[in-house]
């Protein structure tokens, strides 16, 4: 019996019903409860609930983990399963699988991470759309997607086409970046990884592409960096960037000074925390499945945070070890790691990863067979129908596993060791290597019962460094590696673990503790008499403050009978976590250089790579950023990622000198230029389609206008076109008229003659009252609260209202702060905009529109 056949009608609960289940099963924790009933709760498409608590979610994964170990000798139960998953205890299937194992409601993937790409070989507009099609195919499965773009010609060299020459990486960097914002559903966005070979002549280019104020907003970038370039920074030196990348006979060259174009990497990584650099020959170096290059398995890019570099079409599923859950006797002297249980759990954990596989398959299969059944033409379906056979093929063959961790700054606190201590650096390396070892052990095991990834060949890997570290920890296991194979060609990462380690109630991932403990407010009820109030906002409305503890540093209280109630002042707290195992701990607070030591020392023993970020305090330099990215290459890491406090808080920048532009009130001419730049903006409200034309001054909107794109009296313009020109001209009666130009693919200026004409007159006239605000120089954040705060009846009128907020927020400096929000996920008030979404501070979620 197939998965996704339902046979019986299933119980169903009220949202409110659900919530306090959830509530109950969380101990109160309302932020767990919230995140767990949004999104890995059972629903329909109707928004119908069927499961109440986790228990049932980890009763359904149990049931059908249990139903493929059926098909395998000395299979496990489903009651052996269910106790590893219960209670996100020990064994936590992260995202997609969590989500969509045994769901018939929905079809889509259980991967998280996918990559894609042309293998290199084309960058032809026919190979450049195919890559966009695939990629937003694999977002509305959930799949978190990346690709690199070094196989695009750089800017200025020839093309066979009327353009005649190429416009290089940027424009494609946008094309797909906004393809990822377009995907996003229900404030959940897509999420995309852009890399690009620092051998690449448009490197440098790619590395500034996201100072600019609201652009390349969908994605992440990576710069992937080589030894030679390394080098030549160490030395001083030049450095030739080629087009193809690396080739013996390249079209175009061009030579560089190293430090200058590194000065520049560690520069924009130190105002805005990109690009992220991924260390390439090391991960190519190290990879086991390059071994099989030439069969397909060459590394391209990265998933979107960086822990799975993949090869064109594979992807990975990821599930993470609750690292807390084996220290005995946490916070006290006796505390102690028991490395038997963590053993045992292991083989667990890999027998079920290589179940997940064939879950997936049978997913694929259901969306193959969707595709079938869908209308449209063939040649429509065909760019997603072999996207997913072509994905279908590499996780049969290679049956590729994502094995992690969560929860190390918290095992390492309950032990009683500061993280970021060289004690704290040694214990955590030995618990990866047991880790890696073991699951190498139990993918060696699984072959022996179930058959080698079908392309096993043990003298292909015999060099690799990986598998020459495996031969020295265990001897043994390497020879039975030799003759029984390995039933999964890649098997360890370590991915970020947000919503996860909030369920698991732990500090997420590699990563220390955030904050053990801080302060929240929470609206008070004006009709609620007896109520707490210790905060006016300028509006009159009051909030009550109350300590939040970090569930661990809550337990390491309890164990020492610290009353967790009372309702501490700032220095109580600060005298508190003196007092505890959290005490110089913290992400703000660790050594740089030692999480850097520490990062190295763990990616040994971690096949695919590690997500981890730096933290750094506000007046870090950019000398320590430079420091610190060296260091990270020379102790081994894949790849690095920093974070100055506050340096996401975003820069404008003119298009000509590329300066920091201050805007103040006198900033913009009173009369408007006759010609403006101007940014096309897409959107899409209910299931209507609209346009935003924003005009520009020094990057910074001065006016807007926007409406439907899709009706008879619409604005229809290419989907390409993002820029063009807003041209203030007058009809032949004297009166204003305000047109559209932009460059067409020919090279030819395409004008829409009358803008004012093709919107809804009151859509037009609104839309001048906002310009008039914008251009004389209100901030954009208190320009998007003004229009939040517009009554309309006209619901028309009402859907132009969230179109212009949605166009403008874009254009918000990153780290403003959001006021009267407050977090869908934790009801929190500490609301930031990020990228254009409103991104809460205290648990991360995001949303956008």
């Amino acid at each position: 019996m197939k998965s996704d056949t339902v046979m019986t009608p299933r119980k169903t609960y009220s949202r409110d019903e659900a919530l306090k289940a959830a509530l109950n099963y969380f101990k109160g924790d309302e932020l767990a409860a919230s995140v767990w009933l949004n999104k890995y709760a059972l629903k329909d498409s109707a928004d119908t609930i069927y499961e109440s608590t986790p228990d049932e979610m980890h009763q359904r994964i149990a049931s059908e983990i249990a139903r493929v170990e059926q098909k395998y000798t000395n299979p496990l139960t489903e009651s052996e399963i269910f106790e590893a998953i219960k209670n996100f205890k020990y064994i936590v299937p992260q995202g997609s699988p969590m989500a969509g194992i045994g769901n018939p409601f929905q079809i889509a993937s259980l991967s998280n991470c996918f990559v894609i790409g042309n293998n290199g070989e084309s960058d032809s507009y026919g190979g450049i759309m195919k890559i966009d099609q695939e990629q937003v195919q694999l977002m509305k499965r959930r799949g978190g997607v990346g690709h690199d773009l070094s196989h695009i010609r750089p800017k200025g060299s020839p093309v066979k086409n009327s353009a005649l020459t190429s416009t290089g990486i940027v424009p494609f960097m946008e094309r797909y970046s906004n393809s990822t914002r377009e995907v996003a559903q229900d404030g959940r966005r897509g999420a995309l990884m852009l890399s690009v070979s620092i051998n690449h002549p448009d490197a440098e280019d790619f590395i500034d592409a996201k100072l600019e104020q609201g652009k390349v907003t969908g994605a992440n970038v990576s710069v992937r960096i080589d030894d030679a370039f390394m080098n030549a920074v160490k030395g001083d030196g030049t450095y030739l960037q080629k087009y193809p990348t690396f080739s013996e006979n390249p079209l175009y060259t061009k030579e560089i000074e190293a430090t200058k174009i590194w000065k520049k990497i560690v520069h924009n990584a130190w105002k805005s925390a990109e690009p992220g650099i991924l260390f390439w020959d090391t991960i190519i170096n190290e990879s086991v499945p390059d071994c099989y290059a030439d069969l397909g398995y060459k590394t391209v890019s990265t998933n979107p945070c960086g822990e799975i570099p993949l090869c064109p079409y594979d992807s990975c599923r990821l599930l993470a070890m609750n690292l807390f859950s084996y220290v005995e006797n946490p916070f006290t002297k006796k505390a102690e790691f028991n490395f038997e249980l963590f053993k045992k759990h292991i083989v667990i954990a890999q027998r079920m990863m290589d179940d997940i596989i064939d879950l997936e398959l049978e997913k694929i299969d259901g969306i193959l067979a969707k595709i079938e059944e869908d209308p449209e033409e063939e040649t429509v379906k065909a760019t997603e129908r072999n996207l997913w056979l072509n994905i279908k093929q590499k996780a049969f063959e290679g049956r590729r596993t994502g094995i992690g961790i969560t929860a190390e700054g918290d095992m390492l606190a309950a032990l009683g060791i500061r993280y970021g201590s060289k004690e704290g650096n040694t214990f955590s390396t030995e618990v990866h290597k047991v880790l890696g070892v073991e699951t190498y052990r139990a993918s060696v095991n699984l072959a022996k019962e179930r058959g080698a990834f079908s392309i096993f060949d043990a003298d292909r890997e015999k060099e690799n460094p990986f598998i020459l570290r495996i031969k020295e920890a265990d001897s043994k296991l390497y020879y039975e590696m030799l003759e029984h194979g390995r039933r999964n060609i890649a098997l360890l990462t370590i991915a970020p673990t947000g919503t996860t380690s909030l369920m698991t109630q732990t500090s997420s991932g590699i990563e220390p503790v955030f904050m053990p403990v801080y302060k929240r407010r929470k609206k008070v009820n004006p009709n609620d008499k007896d109520a707490r109030i210790d905060f006016v906002d300028e509006v009159g409305d009051s909030w009550e403050e109350y300590v939040v503890f970090h569930h661990r540093f809550k337990q390491w209280m309890e164990v020492n009978n610290i009353d967790s109630s009372k309702n501490f002042t700032q220095e109580e707290i600060d005298e508190l976590v003196k007092k505890s195992p959290y005490y110089k701990a913290t992400s703000n607070d660790i050594d740089w250089n030692s999480k850097v030591e520490m990062q190295g020392a763990i990616q040994k023993w971690v096949d695919h790579s590690i997500s981890v970020t730096v933290n750094l305090p506000n007046d870090a330099t950019e000398e320590l950023v430079g420091e610190l990215y060296l260091k990270a290459w020379e102790v081994g890491c894949k790849g690095v990622t920093v974070y100055r406090d506050g340096s996401r808080s975003g820069v404008l920048i003119a298009a000509d000198d590329k300066k920091e532009t201050k805007i103040t009130s006198s900033t913009f001419s009173k009369k408007r230029p006759q010609i403006l730049e101007a940014d096309v903006v897409r959107f899409q409200n209910q299931k209507e389609k609209w346009i935003a034309f924003v005009g520009l001054v020094d990057n910074r909107p001065y006016e807007i206008f926007t409406g439907l794109t899709d009706d008879e009296d619409g604005i229809l313009i290419p989907r390409w076109v993002d820029k063009g020109l807003i041209i203030k001209n007058k009809n032949e009666e004297g009166l204003t008229r305000y047109d559209f130009q932009y460059q067409n693919k020919r090279g030819y200026k395409t004008t829409i003659e009358g803008l004012s004409h093709k919107f809804n007159p009151e859509f037009w006239n609104y839309a001048k009252l906002i310009s008039g605000t914008i251009r004389h120089g209100m901030p954009i954040d208190k320009i998007v609260e003004l229009i939040q705060s517009l009554q309309f009846d006209s619901e028309s009128i009402s859907t132009w209202k969230n179109g212009v907020q949605r166009a403008l927020k874009r254009y918000v400096e990153d780290g403003t702060e959001v006021k009267g929000h407050t977090c869908d996920n934790c009801d929190s008030t500490n609301l930031i905009y990020q990228e254009g979404c409103l991104t809460c501070k205290d648990c991360g979620s995001s949303k956008c529109g």
